[in-house]
């Protein structure tokens, strides 16, 4: 049993290997390279066609949307680029101030067609082309290099499909969730004790480090976004994307606001210290409420991520729970820290900072809440669909509402029969 569960783990592990976006950009750029080599061979004058295998190179990414997007602008670069040089090979020859000419014409043409992060390309074709001496040949069997390395890195996505990436990004959702539980957890044994002042400065600091997760995080929820466009293995992707940036956008709000509850405990401590920031019921209870919305922190993630509708029912449940049981503890704290008010108000206001940013995570994970921002986030995705593509959105209005007439002839008929 332990050998069979051994070479289970490391097939896993082969597996999650050979899934990494780093290995999978690897296999695909060599197998596009090498094919595109091969095919430039046989169709370009050029005893060596290098460029296929480049614009393969650049063209071929992790998503089949990338690499739709990357390859049309590429092609239009170079074929820009190779214009340029042809115009000004009848006119000048290769010198410093037709260099520079050329460069400045390149590049302001790559801004007029549009091919974004590739407008160098554009003055680094040209520059390639005009300087070799047979310009009309070797202009034409770039052109020729280029459509070849871009069509085939096309067929490399087409025919081997890249990964959907919604794992990842789930990984790294939850993973965001745990590391702001763990700052929680650490901030509510610290509120119930007497930290000194550099201890909390510190929780401050690990904070503020929360927003660079958050970019890494949206990284990897953009890679998944652009996995699931144009992805023919993949249904509803638009709800996926919605689902997954709405959560991301909810943890985002409540790392800000744990910030802020992070520097008002902070401050709390200097303005009491040398003594505790809460006295010792107060604190215990502070330390409940914050190991409570840490949990719920994770439930919500794992709701976010499940892609199983009884996982998500089981996350929902856990997450509704433990939201009823935070609010509980929310109102005990209430009263506690009233009572602490009315025995000394200098520092009244940290404590009703305090239950405004708590209160402000609980509301931002409510299910009903949510529930509302996925609505209004489909209709507004709806409605920017039907603004940009009105001709393409009625023909499927127009075949979604033929269904049920076909179905109604088909049984009337069957009636008949």
């Amino acid at each position: 049993m332990r050998l069979v569960r051994d070479r289970s783990t490391s097939f896993g592990r082969l597996v999650r290997r050979y899934r990494d976006p780093v290995v999978v950009q690897t296999l695909r750029s060599a197998t596009a390279a090498a094919i595109a080599y091969v095919v430039a061979l046989r169709l370009s004058p050029e005893p060596a066609p290098l460029t296929a295998p480049l614009t393969a190179l650049l063209v071929v990414q992790v998503t089949l949307y990338a690499t739709l997007t990357n390859g049309i602008r590429r092609v239009n670069a170079v074929v820009a680029g190779v214009l340029v040089a042809i115009a000004f090979s009848q006119l000048v020859g290769l010198t410093w101030w037709s260099l520079a000419l050329l460069i400045v014409a390149s590049l302001a043409v790559g801004h007029l067609v549009r091919v974004d992060e590739y407008v160098p390309e554009v003055a680094i074709s040209a520059m390639l082309v005009l300087g070799v001496t047979t310009v009309g040949d070797t202009a034409w069997a770039r052109v020729v290099e280029t459509l070849i390395g871009a069509v085939v890195g096309l067929g490399c996505n087409l025919l081997l499909p890249p990964p959907v990436w919604l794992d990842e990004a789930g990984e790294s959702i939850e993973g965001l969730a745990r590391r702001v539980r763990q700052l929680m957890l650490r901030m509510g044994e610290e509120a119930a004790g007497r930290p000194p002042v550099e201890q909390a400065t510190q929780r401050l600091y690990e904070a503020r480090r929360l927003d660079h997760d958050i970019v890494e995080v949206d990284a990897a929820l953009r890679q998944a976004e652009d996995s699931l466009r144009l992805n023919p293995r993949v249904r509803e992707g638009l709800l996926h994307r919605v689902v997954l940036r709405t959560g991301l956008d909810t943890l985002e709000i409540c790392t800000v606001v744990l910030r802020v509850l992070a520097r008002t405990f902070t401050d709390l401590t200097k303005a009491r210290a040398p003594e505790p920031p809460f006295t010792p019921g107060t604190g215990a209870a502070v330390e409940q409420l914050l190991s409570e919305i840490a949990d719920s922190v994770v439930s919500f993630a794992v709701l976010v991520t499940s892609p199983v509708s009884t996982s998500a029912e089981s996350a929902e449940s856990r997450l509704a729970a433990g939201l009823r049981q935070a609010a509980t503890t929310r109102d005990k704290l209430a009263q506690l820290l009233l009572e602490e008010v009315e025995r000394d108000a200098r520092t009244w206001h940290f404590y009703g900072a305090v239950l405004t940013e708590v209160n402000r995570i609980i509301d931002e994970m409510d299910t009903e809440h949510r529930s509302r921002r996925l609505f209004e986030e489909l209709d507004r995705n709806a409605r920017d669909q039907r603004e940009r593509m009105p001709r393409l959105t009625r023909l499927r209005e127009s075949v979604r509402d033929a269904r049920p007439l076909r179905r109604v002839a088909g049984q009337s008929v069957d009636d008949d029969g």
